[in-house]
């Protein structure tokens, strides 16, 4: 049997408690031996669940650093506030530490590159859990785009359409880290929902980059007009929220491709991530669930609604190997399995002592559009330069 593989879980608001819940006391082959966060209440709760499910109780502290500094730990999850990440997983992959960090954005590029720089000093390597690239539906037309069914790729469009009003407005009572960003900042601050899929499918930093952006934030009304109505009472009725409602940002590939990114998060709206694909010889729409492939669907151009739902009569041409091996299995875990695959993957990579499939080239890539939307929004929709990370090593890959 396998050595179980011991982690420490930095972290322990609802993200983190849901996978230690979900996802880590599932896996027969990982033990959660350490446990962090400034909250005790938060700590000890982590902990019971730990002992519950059978195993030790863990070392618990509200300093990341004991984590860091045990011998017993062999990999780190980051499951902190977004200004956290970096910082803690340059300092993990300082101590030898494999690094998996929930996702995020950036708040500046010099820390972009510092996490970087961390990774080429010490070769240890950091993965950005980003379980959309594990979606069902992504990897199935990620699939479609590799045996060439969707021609050549020409623009791909995508966003975290969620609305958050009540997480936001109620951030004070569960100490959420949200409130604060959308108060105080204006940007993209949830790019990797859908840019990672994205990426992957345009081959980003693997023989392909992201060359520049545009970045427009509408006025914020969303936040402001719920708690008038919601909670009225609230010291945050007389608070000025800077995120912008709507926050669209357009992206230009150095082949040519175009990305188009939406935050939607403080207007009433159902769950989306509007995952859309366009190439030479068809589309992907994840809105009405279509697939639209030129010579077989050309007929119902005019009388679309007719195909809307079609990718599940269109499934088993088109399914991804890895969700054919996880549906026999049983699919697990949350966000529709996508968050046990993207754990098991990195499991796997620390196994075998390997690069991670998500790796910090990536990470630094994706979470950058955070601060870069900043910078374009602030300047009226000036174009930005997105910086090569990987130092030009994308030409070769």
């Amino acid at each position: 049997m396998k050595s179980k593989v011991k982690i420490g879980l930095i972290g322990l608001s609802g993200r983190g408690t849901g996978l230690l819940e979900i996802i880590l006391l599932k896996m027969e082959d990982v033990e959660v031996v350490a446990v962090c966060d400034l909250h005790e209440d938060r700590r000890e709760q982590a902990a019971n669940m730990i002992e519950k499910a059978g195993c030790g109780r863990p070392f618990e502290t509200a300093d990341y650093k004991e984590v860091l500094d045990r011998e017993a730990v062999d990999v780190i999850m980051i499951c902190t506030p977004w200004s956290t990440h970096i910082p803690i997983a340059i300092e993990a992959m300082e101590k030898g530490k494999y690094v998996a960090c929930e996702v995020g954005g950036a708040y500046s590029m010099q820390e972009c590159w510092k996490l970087v720089e961390a990774y080429e000093r010490t070769r240890v390597p950091c993965m950005m859990l980003e379980n959309c690239c594990y979606g069902r539906d992504e990897l199935m037309v990620l699939n479609m785009v590799k045996r060439g069914i969707l021609g050549e790729i020409v623009h791909c469009s995508g966003g975290y359409l969620h609305d958050l009003r009540y997480e936001i407005a109620n951030g004070k009572e569960n100490r959420h880290y949200r409130l604060n960003e959308y108060i105080h900042r204006n940007c993209d601050n949830y790019p990797t929902h859908e840019l990672g899929p994205i990426a992957r499918i345009l081959d980003i930093n693997r023989g392909n980059r992201m060359v520049s952006l545009v970045s427009l934030a509408s006025k914020a009304e969303g936040m402001q007009e719920y708690i008038t109505s919601k909670r009225k009472d609230s010291e945050l009725a007389r608070t000025r929220f800077k995120q912008g409602d709507i926050v669209t940002t357009i992206i230009q590939c150095a082949r040519g491709e175009t990305i188009t990114l939406t935050l939607d998060t403080t207007l009433p709206r159902y769950y989306s991530r509007g995952f859309t694909v366009r190439g030479t010889k068809g589309m992907y729409m994840e809105e009405n669930h279509s697939l639209f492939i030129d010579g077989q669907h050309n007929q119902y151009e005019s009388n679309w609604k007719t195909q809307w739902g079609n990718v599940e009569h269109l499934r088993e041409h088109y399914e991804h190997p890895l969700w054919e091996s996880y549906l026999q299995e049983g699919v697990k875990g949350g966000h529709d399995g996508m968050d046990w695959l993207v754990f098991r993957d990195f499991i796997e990579s620390f196994r075998n002592k390997a690069q991670t499939p998500i790796d910090v080239y990536d990470m630094a890539s994706w979470m950058s559009i955070s601060s870069l939307t900043e910078d374009s929004i602030a300047m009226g929709g000036q174009p930005v330069a997105i910086p090569d990370f990987t130092n030009g090593k994308w030409i070769g890959k």
